[in-house]
């Protein structure tokens, strides 16, 4: 619960804006102004000084050079002052936001000032040059819109006392030389020229003050969503580690149960109790399904599932797919049929390929109440390349278009509300989308209430006909009397179930509780074979057992056996080169991979008696 609490939470926070200070905002705002003050202070001086230069060159050539150098000095230490001062105010956390601001203020009313004085080299310079100066200094207040971010009182400063001398200079040059109109107009035009200068300034801070706020937000919305995914995540681990934990804790019992079941199968008893242990093993053989759907999960979570791709017919394989569920479709009074050319041939992973065709079988008996079950196999062809398809059809209830893509998620069931168990975790579709992209297969659902489903699975066909697949796990002889075997597991219960099944079998098992006690008993009785407990209460765990007993007996065939089912685990084991079982293990899946386990380490022997 805790986890879906995490991602209502990190969707919400993808989805919601988030909350706003504006005392904070306006900080923002005027700090990350100060910041561009700062900036601006050390690109302005080499343009606005070369402007100086200029005037100070104009003015001189009528004036002398002694006035002129004297107010371009000035200029030049103001340019200095601000550079200085500019860059500082950010950093000067000692004073507050209002006081470093009026000191921009007044640094940009001091440049202002400075500049505004050299319209008192005007009446001695020529038109032009008058007519020059002009254009630098209207340049100069058109650049502080931009260098300022239209910071009014900081813009205003500068702007103000530089136009107003600007016009100033014009009119009562005017005035002195009885020239008629057109110095009047230029006056005018040069503060109607400021005039919208203020205005673009206005709408340049506001736009300068947007993007502080937008860029604000969005910080808040990101360490928003951070804290929420840091939440989901830690939820998330949480879940995989009490999973993992619950899981060893459920399977060990369940493992001693199901090879105590399938020791008492062996005995002969009479018809009821036989009735009785079959039924038992039925039900354990579903529990045993359920918890491995939630292996399947954790093997694809942890990137441990190898693909071992291979050409197969497809008609024998189906077949005997189809007549494992025959049983359970005649008992629903449901019609199963199998539709497969016999030239089919496909390239596939064939044991990962039957857990989606199960999934897709199991789903369609299970959620078909009246007509049939057909499995059609037709050739195909995408962008030149042959495929075969193999559609599995219902008459089923069908599914809404709103749950199509839906069904495909973990734990989620069309119509169960309820969590009936009898109708699984809801885990097989998922599992299904997901071997399917590890199989580099396409599947497709057509389906519409009232009318069925149809699951189509494509896959690529196979280059050339391919021998028939080995028997299906379960239908080999085992091999197995006169074999020894060392049973390292920390639970009585276990190892006791294990000594009777394998004993049944004609095994010689021998029992250790521990890692020292297993090679020193090893060291005594050297074994043909270990079953190793993956985690022992001792501190150890069966990787580092079986390689202490191997560092005794080199190639010493060994197979881990655990109800640890955290993907750390499984690429351990991995990594180790050991085959993993996981309990709970049905008795003809341990005798399998036991007798396969031997063949690879002794093959050309037939039996261990004598």
């Amino acid at each position: 619960m805790r986890a879906a609490t995490s991602l209502e939470e990190l969707i919400r926070a993808l989805q919601s804006p988030a909350a706003t200070d504006p005392e904070a905002d306006a900080l923002s705002v005027q700090q990350e102004l100060l910041r561009l003050l700062a900036r601006q202070g050390r690109r302005v001086p080499f343009p606005v000084g070369l402007s100086a230069v200029v005037i100070a060159l104009m003015a001189g050539s009528s004036l002398g050079p002694v006035w002129p150098l004297a107010w371009l000095f000035v200029v030049l230490a103001v340019l200095g002052l601000r550079w200085w001062m500019l860059g500082r105010l950010p950093a000067w956390h000692e004073r507050r936001m209002d006081q470093r601001l009026r000191w921009a203020v007044a640094l940009s009313g001091l440049n202002g000032l400075v500049f505004a004085t050299s319209f008192l080299f005007t009446p001695w310079m020529v038109d032009h040059a008058r007519m020059l100066q002009t254009i630098l200094l209207l340049g100069l207040c058109a650049g502080s819109v931009a260098t300022t971010a239209g910071y009014r009182p900081v813009f205003l400063a500068f702007l103000l006392p530089v136009s107003l001398a600007n016009s100033l200079a014009w009119v009562l040059h005017a005035q002195r030389s009885g020239v008629g109109w057109l110095e009047w107009v230029l006056g005018g035009l040069i503060l109607a020229f400021a005039w919208i200068l203020a205005g673009l300034a206005r709408d340049a801070y506001k736009v300068f003050a947007d993007s502080v706020l937008i860029r604000q937000q969005q910080l808040r919305s990101n360490e928003r969503l951070r804290q929420a995914l840091q939440r989901a995540e830690t939820a998330n681990r949480a879940k995989t580690r009490f999973f993992a934990s619950a899981s060893h804790d459920l399977r060990q019992p369940l493992h001693t149960l199901s090879l105590l079941g399938a020791a008492l199968g062996l005995r002969t008893l009479e018809p009821s109790s036989q009735k009785i242990v079959g039924q038992m093993n039925q039900a354990l053989d579903s529990l045993a399904s359920q918890m491995d759907a939630l292996l399947d999960v954790s093997k694809l979570d942890a990137q441990v599932l190898e693909l071992k791709e291979q050409s197969f017919g497809l008609a024998p394989w189906l077949a005997r797919l189809v007549q494992e569920f025959g049983p359970g479709a005649q008992r629903k009074g449901l019609a199963l049929a199998l539709d497969c050319p016999p030239e089919a041939q496909v390239l596939s992973d064939p044991a990962l390929l039957e857990r989606v065709l199960r999934n897709l079988l199991d789903n369609a008996v299970k959620y078909t109440a009246s007509g049939g079950v057909r499995v059609h196999v037709r050739a195909a062809d995408l962008g030149g390349e042959p495929r075969w398809e193999i559609a599995v059809i219902d008459s089923g209830l069908g599914i809404a278009p709103a749950e199509q893509s839906r069904v495909f998620e973990e734990f989620y069931q069309v119509g169960n509300a309820e969590r009936d168990r009898a109708q699984g975790l809801g885990l097989g579709l998922s599992i299904v989308s997901r071997l399917v992209d590890l199989l580099d297969a396409q599947l497709r659902l057509e389906s519409e209430p009232g009318c069925g489903s149809v699951f189509t699975l494509s896959l690529a066909a196979a280059p050339q006909l391919a021998p028939e697949l080995a028997p299906p796990p379960g239908q080999r002889e085992h091999r197995l009397a006169g074999l020894r075997v060392l049973v390292l597991d920390d639970e009585e219960p276990v190892r006791e179930a294990m000594q009777a099944l394998l004993s049944a079998h004609g095994c010689e098992v021998r029992l250790a509780a521990t890692t020292r006690a297993a090679v020193l008993d090893s060291l005594s009785a050297p074994p043909d074979l270990v079953l190793a407990d993956l985690r022992l209460r001792s501190g150890d765990d069966g990787i580092a057992a079986v390689q202490s007993l191997r560092s005794a007996l080199p190639d010493l065939p060994a197979l881990l056996v655990s109800g640890d089912t955290a993907p750390e685990r499984l690429r351990e084991a991995q990594l180790a080169g050991l085959t993993l079982l996981h309990k709970p293990v049905q008795a003809e899946a341990l005798l399998d991979a036991m007798e396969q386990l031997l063949a690879r380490r002794y093959p050309t022997l037939s039996t261990f008696e004598g």
